[in-house]
């Protein structure tokens, strides 16, 4: 049986797959997501969401493609990996990803071109639909394929854009795109991906457990376990459920009716001692709140 059935869940709680069901909204993520819809309605054309590793950049762009379903008018596409070698590999997978039937043999970059000029004008214009492309990890996009999203931009009507482009990534992008004038200039929204506070850390934690099933009132998680959660983690969503997972599974094997902070010191005591930490995140000195 798994440790969350023990714990009378319907499901396991801190499970770090980009499960848009169990997206914690902090106060941060509310207002990236509110941009977003305003920008894609208004049709300005490229977004770009950046934030550190474990932020909940793929969450949030799978929670945007959940809204983006519920609402009329609206096509997206999404590309998981777009480290591609070259501008023409990334123009062939644009095509793919569109769906577009390109019969021209032994296509060249101008066919390319021409084919998504055109279908962007079909949707945009003549059906009135919304073409939404979101790329996770965008941070891994060379300079020549940045500059078909740039060109694709490009497309637009006197009043807006054909296609409306989401880059999720890393920070490391923005160097190149400060390099990149003439991408830099086309972006209507940059928005950054804060870790959580405590407060925060606290109420993903039992948004969490409620969605996984969780209905006692008792709490799980003592507030004293939460704050070194928090310190642990530093706000950062997917650390938090990472430790929260193990935290959960260590209470059923021990018996324990809850987690206390030694509960969690004791985890990551152990990271330490096998090296994930070059320094203990518990001890203060260490860390800044």
């Amino acid at each position: 049986m798994s440790y969350y059935r023990v714990l009378g869940l319907d499901d396991e709680p801190f499970s770090t797959s980009p499960d848009p069901l169990y997206f914690y909204e902090s106060r941060n993520h509310k207002a990236v997501l509110a941009n977003l819809m305003i920008d894609l309605r208004l049709k300005r054309g490229l977004s770009v969401v950046l934030g550190e590793v474990g932020t909940g950049k793929t969450t949030l762009g799978r929670k945007l493609i959940q809204m983006l379903r519920d609402r009329e008018g609206f096509i997206f596409h999404l590309i998981l990996d777009p480290s591609y070698p070259n501008e023409q590999v990334f123009l062939q997978d644009l095509i793919r990803t569109f769906g577009i039937d390109l019969s021209v043999p032994q296509s060249t970059l101008w066919d390319y071109k021409e084919a998504l000029e055109r279908y962007l004008f079909q949707k945009g214009v003549q059906e009135k639909q919304t073409v939404v492309l979101i790329i996770d990890e965008a941070q891994k996009m060379n300079r020549s394929c940045l500059e078909i999203l740039r060109m694709l931009l490009n497309y637009e009507t006197n009043a807006y854009k054909l296609i409306q482009v989401v880059l999720l990534s890393q920070v490391e992008l923005m160097p190149t795109l400060v390099e990149m004038h003439n991408l830099l200039d086309r972006v209507s929204l940059k928005c950054v991906l804060e870790p959580l506070d405590q407060e925060e850390t606290r109420e993903m934690i039992d948004f969490r457990l409620r969605q996984a099933g969780f209905k006692s009132r008792y709490r799980l998680f003592l507030e004293e376990a939460v704050r070194e959660i928090h310190r642990a983690a530093r706000g950062y969503p997917r650390k938090t459920a990472m430790l929260c997972h193990r935290a959960l599974k260590s209470l059923v094997m021990k018996n324990q009716q809850v987690i206390t902070s030694n509960n969690i010191e004791e985890l990551v005591n152990q990271d330490v001692r096998a090296g994930w930490y070059s320094q203990n995140p518990l001890q203060k000195s260490n860390y800044l709140n």
